[in-house]
């Protein structure tokens, strides 16, 4: 293990978040030096010195092993989440450690959930800070850290090929070097985009900003305790649900239909898949809305179903209604939609529409292999042929997700969850979707969710970010060590 790569690129990703801890003073001081200006301050202080120190104290080393690129990944990931539990721990007010740690997780893996009921509570300079989490973990404090590292650098080629997911280079030629610099360019567009477009529909400065970051992140956390709802505006409905689609789909389709000018990248199987699914479900939750009475026309409960139908399967989290009062039916489609979720190569979490396909086209595969012993059948994905070695660890990926998710589902029980609490927490925080159905849905919060509870579910958000396996490859690095 390589004590001075490790560190040294760590403190890379703290340093990320200690450039936006002082962005959150600089507001705080616009804001008259509201009261969270002494939390961010020594948060600030504290961030930026212990990830400065190993570039003063430790001396550059260029190489990197499997193991150290996995520590890397985690650490860089963990200690985000407890430096950015500084501002709200010292600041005080709900936050109690617990609050505070499940809500520097929940931001920065984008899921969205919070344990605030009161959201308009917090100062302007917390409300910054908050999403700026959103902003670090959408793009991915690894990937931030990447970008910063040259591109010849041996550490930089390795620490991209963990981080980022096979899938999400599926399908995509481009370098594996440039593909972090693509993601990083669409990102930042998608968010200038989306901005602009909030301001010119006639969101305050402040809530465009915030809202942008977080929309673009897949996120959720909103600067209003009714969230979009609060703004009354079909316009920023509208906004909302179109970056929503753009952030949940593959960034190099994005990137390669602006470069060839052309619509040709998006006739991809996955993206047909994912639209067709988005499509089929919010029709189905128009339907259900207007016959329960939620939507008091059917346009209406289209948009509603539309807007719902894109926050769950985005893993962004916003919300117009309070899906506390929907009907079973509706509920039962929201498990389907966290489940599935985006695309890879975007900023959503959960299984992500790509293995779902996968799937599906496995299935298929192998019935008609069983039907037909002496046919050639064969996975096709696009315009490729996968081989069984290439299509069984998606797979398997699939069977661990389900495995952590119904592990997670009954240990949420014994912590005195309902089942529904349980069952929809688990799937919200594994899928990085946020809120979850009851009372952990659009319009409530974790808040009421016991310590243990609320520990549990910050381990899902953090296994569905990172895609679990960077979590085993540590701890099985942690209980092989020392044996032969």
């Amino acid at each position: 293990m390589n004590v001075k790569t490790i560190s040294r690129n760590v403190g890379y990703a703290l340093l990320v978040s200690a450039l936006f801890m002082f962005l959150s003073v600089i507001v705080s001081v616009m804001n008259g030096n509201d009261s969270a200006l002494t939390a961010l301050v020594i948060s600030f202080l504290i961030t930026f010195i212990v990830g400065v120190f190993p570039f003063i104290f430790v001396r550059r080393a260029s190489q990197i092993t499997l193991k150290d690129g996995y520590l890397i990944i985690v650490l860089s990931w963990i200690l985000s989440f407890i430096f950015g539990m500084l501002p709200y721990a010292l600041w005080g007010g709900p936050f109690s450690l617990a609050n505070a740690w499940f809500e520097s997780v929940s931001g920065f893996t984008t899921t969205g959930a919070t344990i605030l009921d009161d959201v308009e509570m917090l100062p302007g300079s917390l409300l910054f800070w908050r999403t700026s989490t959103h902003f670090i973990g959408g793009l991915g404090v690894v990937v931030f850290l990447l970008l910063v590292i040259p591109d010849s650098s041996p550490v930089r080629l390795r620490l991209t090929n963990m981080e980022l997911s096979s899938m999400s280079k599926d399908g995509y030629s481009s370098r594996t070097n440039t593909i972090v610099r693509i993601f990083a360019y669409v990102y930042l567009a998608l968010c200038l985009l989306a901005f602009a477009a909030y301001v010119l529909a006639g969101m305050p400065v402040f809530d465009a900003v915030c809202h942008a970051m977080s929309v673009c992140a897949t996120g959720g956390f909103s600067t209003r305790t009714l969230s979009i709802g609060a703004f009354d505006s079909r316009l920023i409905e509208g906004i909302t649900m179109v970056f929503m689609l753009l952030s949940s789909i593959h960034f190099g389709i994005i990137y390669m239909a602006l470069v060839k000018r052309s619509l040709e990248p998006l006739n991809n199987p996955v993206l047909k898949f994912y639209v067709g699914a988005i499509v089929l479900f919010s029709l189905f939750e128009a339907v259900v809305f207007r016959a329960e009475g939620i939507s008091d026309s059917f346009g209406n409960a289209l948009w509603d179903g539309t807007f719902h139908t894109l926050c769950v399967v985005s893993t962004t989290g916003f919300a117009t209604l309070d899906n506390s009062t929907w009907p079973a039916v509706a509920h039962t489609a929201f498990l389907v939609l966290g489940f599935m979720c985006g695309c890879s190569g975007s900023t959503s979490g959960g299984l992500k529409a790509d293995r779902l396909l996968l799937l599906f086209k496995a299935v298929g595969c192998r019935i008609s292999r069983i039907l037909n012993p002496s046919s050639v059948n064969e996975v096709k994905l696009g315009t490729r042929l996968l081989r069984d070695a290439e299509i069984a660890p998606h797979l398997l990926y699939i069977t661990l997700y389900v495995l952590v998710l119904c592990i997670s589902s009954i240990l949420a029980v014994t912590f005195g969850l309902s089942g529904q609490d349980a069952l929809s927490g688990s799937l919200a925080s594994l899928g990085n979707v946020g809120p979850a159905m009851g009372d952990i849905g659009t319009y409530g919060s974790f808040n009421a969710v016991p310590n243990a509870g609320k520990m549990l579910f910050t381990i899902d958000m953090f296994l569905g970010r990172i895609e679990i396996y960077p979590i085993l490859a540590v701890l099985a690095m942690m209980f092989t060590s020392g044996k032969k």
